[in-house]
């Protein structure tokens, strides 16, 4: 694991695997970070297939750092990893991730499409409650503490504690910050997960999705995912110009078992355990 220096931010990593195997980036979902049970396990797989898999916690995540200057948290994210995959020297880079995961691969990729060789992507959020659930859950608890305690209230909220446990400098971050300036930020990072019927991804237009004309390996989502709908996953490989749609290795009601795993990563609990199912059908997918 190490830290660098990226947009001025610093982001925590892990390169795994053999340094001359090709490089393959895994991103997870929501706000959690690189060691949450199931993503190690799937990059471990991934190397045992002969890649060296990065492993990196999100601005925000984890233990690296977080800034309230982009115009979107999913934008902060992208060009996180583009610089991170550039501070690295990472070339002809494989791209995968789920949930919010896909939402930053598919945005990173848009981003340096010319070095990006394949990518793979599951549980796309979308829909329009899905999408409004995401604006709560990112920005709206937010909005709610710093409108009725100020910055120290934010601070305290449970959301930010994995991160400043394992990031103390979180906190002095977040205290940095000005209440109603913070406010109107999150209000703009919420605006952000607006549904919208011109593109199934928020942060991606259908001029981005052209850009990605390497092979996609898209997973339709289950029917039952009112997080990750169906549609959306079938809207996506739509635009996609090189997508292939699979059934991913899992039943309908997948993500609405896994919600109700505990979160324990000592315990390697969590809704993600599940990840290294993908493996074989990744690995086949990578390497054809």
């Amino acid at each position: 694991m190490a830290r660098i220096d990226v947009n001025g931010l610093m982001l925590d990593y892990e390169l795994i695997g053999d340094e001359g195997a090709p490089p393959l980036v895994l991103t997870p979902g929501g706000r959690y970070a690189r060691d949450t049970a199931g993503v190690p396990e799937l990059g471990a797989k991934l190397t045992q297939g002969g890649y060296r898999v990065l492993l990196w916690d999100r601005p925000g995540c984890g233990a690296s750092d977080i800034a309230f200057t982009a115009p979107s948290e999913s934008v902060m994210n992208a060009e996180a990893l583009v610089g991170l995959v550039d501070a690295l020297g990472l070339r002809d880079v494989t791209l995968a991730g789920g949930s919010a995961g896909s939402r930053i691969t598919l945005m990173a990729a848009a981003r340096m499409a010319a070095n990006v060789r394949r990518i793979a992507i599951w549980w796309i959020s979308g829909g329009p409650v899905g999408l409004a659930g995401l604006a709560w859950y990112y920005c709206g608890d937010q909005i709610a503490a710093a409108s009725k305690g100020g910055m120290e209230a934010v601070a305290e909220l449970p959301s930010w504690a994995d991160q400043m446990a394992r990031n103390p400098g979180l906190r002095d971050i977040l205290l940095a910050q000005d209440p109603e300036t913070y406010i109107a930020t999150m209000q703009c990072w919420g605006k952000a997960f607006a549904y919208s019927d011109a593109s199934p991804v928020p942060g991606m237009a259908e001029a981005d999705f052209a850009r990605l004309t390497m092979p996609v390996l898209t997973f339709r989502s289950g029917k039952s995912d009112m997080a990750h709908t169906r549609e959306t996953s079938e809207w996506v490989h739509r635009l996609l110009p090189n997508s292939t749609m699979v059934e991913p290795p899992w039943d309908d009601q997948e993500w609405n078992y896994v919600s109700t795993f505990p979160e324990d990563v000592a315990a390697r609990r969590g809704r993600f355990e599940r990840w290294p199912l993908l493996a074989p059908m990744l690995l086949d997918w990578f390497d054809g």
